[in-house]
């Protein structure tokens, strides 16, 4: 049976050694290769091509993070788990949105790191029910400022005539004859509609103000 070949990546010779100690318990496992900060782990990546990175956070020289950021720029696919002590919100949401396929505390149970090593190599993401429960909280958060956040879009009740006409088929000639203006004054009616949605074509228009609730057809 061959084995995963594994690095470690933390500026603490302690940990190091007792995260060697612990997978060289199973056989599955097989240690490529340590670092104690990400711009060796980076060096060390090219040239062994290990089938999974347990990562520290918080490193001299290079953090974990800025590490991610690298990996991700050279579009890697070698799986990433994140060991740290930092149970944080933040950290987790960024480190999973650089690609990490898996969050850890160092105190994490034996069994629980093998799981999580073998899913990552199977191009899974396990995360430990707590650190799920945060991260689906943190994106709940987020979501709900973003929604406070939106200003809401207010067209005028001639930009809103528009637009219904426009869903509805219409050009701009035939809408200019109808309201007894110019094309013009309806082209330019219309290209205040794209401004205030934040669009650049009458599909785009039409979609996005049905997305937003402001036109009902």
């Amino acid at each position: 049976m061959n084995s995963y070949k594994i690095l470690i990546v933390d500026d603490h010779m302690v940990v190091r050694e007792g995260l060697k100690m612990i997978l060289e318990t199973d056989d599955r496992f097989e240690i490529a290769g340590e670092a104690e900060n990400g711009q060796a782990a980076l060096r060390l990546i090219d040239e062994l091509s290990p089938d999974v990175v347990l990562l520290d956070l918080n490193m001299p020289v290079m953090s974990g993070e800025e590490t991610l950021q690298a990996l991700k720029a050279r579009h890697s696919e070698i799986p990433v788990i994140i060991l740290t002590t930092y149970n944080e919100d933040g950290l987790m949401i960024n480190a999973l949105a650089l690609g990490a396929k898996g969050y850890l505390l160092k105190d994490t149970s034996r069994d629980e790191l093998f799981r999580t090593i073998e899913s990552a190599i199977r191009g899974s993401t396990l995360l430990q029910a707590d650190i799920l429960t945060k991260v689906f909280a943190a994106k709940e958060r987020s979501k709900i400022a973003g929604a406070r956040d939106t200003e809401p879009v207010n067209l005028t009740d001639k930009e809103l005539l528009i637009l219904q006409l426009v869903a509805r088929g219409f050009k701009s000639k035939e809408i200019a004859f109808d309201m007894g203006v110019t094309e013009r004054t309806i082209k330019s009616h219309l290209t205040n509609i794209y401004s205030k949605l934040g669009v650049e074509s009458r599909a785009q228009a039409v979609a996005t103000a049905i997305e937003q609730g402001i036109l009902h057809i």
